[in-house]
């Protein structure tokens, strides 16, 4: 579509793959695959995985026409208006495929069980690479710290010059909440949903369903029970803001009228080519800057009315992937600004107008690093 949304303003984004419509649509026919092969016989498991497998043009099973018929996304898109959601269509279409066969797609499922588990699957695939982003910060850090543990440079506080510390232990302070981010992240439990169309399923079924897809069993259906998802909102605000603050200091001690930091590989202005703009800073900043607001949409949707809500569920897809996106991001740019920042150790003992020694800090930057991820 030439109207499609590819970025333009927001370079901020991460994951654009592992989140895209593509990948959505993708996650949710694994969902409805994985249903079939827990409980239909083997032929109708056969048919519909083929049917899967073009909608998903993962094999060259179908010509191109008839790929296009099957898996034409903004189709998807401009149908789930009628319904609600996406899955309604797809089903349809994945019913028309399979002729003889169509009773086993979607056999007890309702449409939520389908998308919430899509959205779990996009998550896990999404937080693989962010992991692998803040383990890179977490290294970048340890060295920073080590390295700088008895460089001397001014604290402050409120703004002013307060007493002497070292830049290994402000290094310390990022690793520390780098460390964190990782930790709630990791420990984040991603459910596999399959309640049917109230909440009512045998469980024995919905554990079979999470064992396909490799997603935790939940103890109930969680159609309102949202704290799967209220869990990865904080988990990912988190993550913004312990980036966000590595972010806030690099931006202030790269100014130049400082000077005590800078980005190894800095943007350039359209006006000024003087300018090395710490753009990787920036980004991270405006990533942390939106994600507490859509953090909170997803903490509004624990209020959620009956067996299945009207509107709390429809309003946490766009947040929930857009906060992945913007987590993702700035873990890819934390992992680019860690590894290039040069620091100018002479510049910070020139800033440094306020006597005194740094007390503690290297013996603090020394207990830091004892802890690890």
């Amino acid at each position: 579509m030439s109207s499609a949304d590819l970025g333009l303003l927001s370079p901020m984004r991460g994951a654009g793959e592992a989140t895209g419509d593509q990948a959505v649509l993708r996650a949710m026919l694994e969902a409805e695959l994985a249903l079939a092969r827990i409980q239909a016989p083997e032929e109708a498991v056969a048919a519909i995985g083929r049917a899967c497998a073009t909608m998903a043009e993962l094999s060259g099973l179908a010509e191109p026409a008839e790929r296009a018929e099957l898996a034409d996304l903004a189709e998807l898109a401009e149908l789930a208006r009628s319904g609600g959601n996406p899955v309604i269509p797809l089903v349809e279409r994945l019913r028309a495929a399979v002729g003889e066969h169509a009773r086993w797609v979607h056999a007890g499922a309702t449409s939520q069980d389908i998308l919430d588990t899509a959205l779990m699957l996009v998550t896990r695939r999404t937080l693989g690479p962010l992991l692998a982003d803040l383990d890179t910060v977490i290294g970048g850090l340890t060295w920073l710290a080590r390295d700088h543990r008895d460089t001397p440079m001014a604290a402050r506080t409120l703004t002013q010059q307060a007493v002497p510390t070292t830049f290994g232990l402000k290094a310390a302070g990022w690793r520390k909440l780098a460390i964190d981010a990782r930790r709630r992240l990791a420990a984040l439990d991603l459910p596999a949903q399959l309640g049917g169309p109230a909440g009512t399923l045998d469980p024995a079924l919905t554990a079979a369903f999470a064992r396909e897809l490799g997603l935790t069993a939940p103890l109930l259906p969680w159609h309102v029970l949202r704290a799967p998802v209220a869990d990865l909102a904080g988990a990912l605000a988190f993550t913004c803001g312990a980036l966000g603050k590595l972010a806030a200091d690099v931006l202030v001690l790269s100014r130049g009228e400082i000077g005590e930091l800078s980005e190894g590989v800095g943007g350039g202005s359209s006006s000024m080519p003087h300018k090395h703009n710490p753009v990787r800073a920036v980004m991270i900043a405006a990533a942390a800057r939106q994600v507490p607001a859509l953090a909170s949409i997803l903490y509004g949707s624990l209020a959620a009315e009956d067996e299945r809500p009207p509107g709390a569920w429809h309003a946490e897809w766009q947040p929930l992937r857009e906060t992945l996106r913007l987590a993702a991001g700035a873990a890819r740019d934390a992992a680019e600004l860690v590894s290039g920042l040069r620091v100018h150790p002479d510049r910070m003992r020139a800033n440094l107008t306020v006597p005194g020694s740094t007390g503690a800090a290297a013996d603090l930057v020394t207990r830091a690093l004892e802890d690890t991820p």
